[in-house]
């Protein structure tokens, strides 16, 4: 991260720490930072607009007539105290209000049923003034204002003492599969559960990294911005948070139609198709809903105790519950018939069920009729929800029909194990880019391209689809190694677990004292002798 873009990330995240007092959550503070800034680009938006000679070209993020006249950003900086705090309270109801009967924008998603959660009007102009007055938003260089507000959302992720993010999928890990998966700027890239916008933002990132502006027409750069990139997420306020992120990245525009659809991914079918997904779908074996592959598919019912009619799904007549994999079936129905998929699951999905189950007949359905060709066991502790096992599922579609009599379209299975012999914790030694180098470098090399000059390795092995298939339970948790020969080095020594011991309670004391000087509790000091 650029040194302006971590010293806003310090000034932003200190700020958070003192509304922690006023019971301000780090995804409160999000949000409020979210609409804050955006009025603020509003305003630019309007500083600019009375440079220009012709009142046509104009363009308005807010609104500026009738009632609207001479409310917003410039009307904030000059309030203070409780008319401050009535003041921003009433603007933001007046928003929300607006935003749920207009055209569906940018704008409508992040002011939906938007409040005030800052109530200490100091505190609240502080921020105005000092914090986010002080920037420039609208045209500010998107690896300054997006790095910093992506890094925000990454602190908040790690704040575990407020609940928020503990699958939230390292930064480093989404950037490698992205780099696996290589989009470019014609393909159509979403993400079903798109959280804040991950993903979305590091494969935008990559294009525009391989990619030179003048490369392209500045249409199709617009089409990829406005149109070429989407997600989908069921949070209300994580889908205003993912709303921002993208906007600050130059994903989208305030005005234009959103490029986050707010509602469940699996309550209907697709009403369009994708060349790349790619997901963290959230864990969590069991739903409230069931998916049916028989019934009326316009139907209405409500998230809750519902039951979704998705006759797209593989299961046909079958029914589940399991989160991860109605999710499955969902990414193969939005890829087009050469799509390419990289989607992160627990390991349970690689072996849940006995023969007939839901889960063997979608991994029957993920070797027979897609092409899967490579697995990623991922290290423990690398989310925030520990003891977390997970894999990354590389899957491709293949056009054309497939007799039953043909052979299957996955040949082989090939599986890199990242996992045995690994130690990583979130703080002392985090999974790194380097740690994924190898991964990429023999699963995904560039002078390799479709993949056929693989070879097998202490970490990556090839195992026959046919073979697979021969179990009746179609179980793919394969490919784990030999934890003695893992490093070369054998099973770790005393003295080596002991120190791997010591460096875990040390991070998870460090935690303890950050969590008690939150609380003002003071722990007695370590005796010495």
């Amino acid at each position: 991260m650029k040194t302006a873009a971590r010293q806003l990330v310090d000034r932003l995240w200190n700020y958070c720490n003192v509304l922690r007092d006023d019971g301000v959550s780090s995804q409160d503070y999000l949000e409020q930072l979210s609409f804050l800034i955006f009025l603020k680009m509003a305003a630019e938006q309007e500083e600019a607009n009375a440079k220009k000679t012709n009142p046509a070209d104009h363009k308005h993020i807010l609104p500026v007539t009738g009632k609207w006249k001479n409310r917003g950003w410039t009307k904030l900086l000059d309030l203070e105290g409780e008319p401050l705090e009535e003041a921003y309270t009433q603007l933001l109801a007046d928003l929300g209000h607006r935003s749920a009967n207009e055209d569906h924008t940018t704008l409508s998603l992040i002011f939906n049923r938007a409040r005030n959660r800052i109530e200490n009007p100091a505190n609240l102009r502080r921020l105005i003034v000092d914090l986010i007055n002080e920037e420039k938003w609208l045209h500010a260089r998107s690896d300054i204002k997006g790095a910093a507000y992506e890094a925000l959302i990454a602190r908040s992720a790690q704040d575990t003492r407020g609940g928020a993010g503990q699958y939230f999928t390292p930064r480093v890990l989404i950037e490698s599969i992205v780099r696996c998966m290589r989009p470019t700027p014609y393909d159509t890239i979403t993400d079903p559960a798109c959280g804040t916008g991950g993903f979305l933002l590091a494969a935008h990132d990559y294009i525009t990294q391989e990619y030179e502006k003048d490369d392209l027409p500045d249409s199709d750069w617009k089409e990829l911005r406005t149109k070429r990139i989407w997600g989908t997420e069921i949070v209300p306020t994580t889908a205003r948070i993912a709303a921002m992120n993208l906007l600050l990245h130059d994903i989208g525009e305030a005005t234009g139609a959103p490029v986050i659809e707010v509602t469940d991914a699996l309550r209907k079918q697709p009403t369009r198709d994708a060349s790349m997904v790619l997901a963290n779908p959230p864990f969590g074996r069991k739903s409230s809903v069931t998916v049916a592959g028989k019934g009326d598919e316009d139907s209405d019912d409500a998230i809750g105790d519902a039951t979704y009619y998705r006759p797209d799904f593989w299961l046909g007549e079958r029914t589940t519950t399991n989160k991860q994999l109605n999710f499955l079936q969902h990414i193969g129905t939005l890829l087009t018939d050469k799509g390419r998929a990289a989607v992160i699951v627990p390991d349970s999905v690689l072996n849940e069920g006995g023969e007939k189950s839901a889960g063997a007949l979608i991994r029957r359905e993920l070797l027979t009729n897609y092409n899967l060709h490579t697995m990623l066991r991922l290290p423990e502790n690398i989310f925030q929800a520990g003891g977390v096992k997970a894999v990354v599922l590389f899957f491709d579609a293949v056009p054309g029909f497939r007799a039953e009599t043909d052979p299957p379209r996955t040949g082989k299975l090939w599986v890199y194990d990242l996992r045995t012999g690994s130690n990583f914790t979130l703080k002392q030694r985090p999974l790194q880019a380097e740690h994924l180098a190898d991964f990429e470098k023999q699963a995904f090399s560039k002078d390799d391209p479709d993949r056929t000059q693989r070879k097998e390795s202490e970490r990556f092995h090839a195992f026959d689809a046919k073979k697979l298939l021969a179990d009746a339970s179609v179980n793919l948790n394969v490919g784990e190694i030999d934890a003695a020969s893992s490093d070369g080095q054998g099973p770790m020594s005393i003295s080596e677990l002991t120190v791997n011991v010591a460096q875990n309670l040390r991070e998870a004391m460090s935690e303890i004292e950050a969590f008690a000087k939150e609380l003002g509790v003071e722990l007695p000091k370590a005796q010495q002798g």
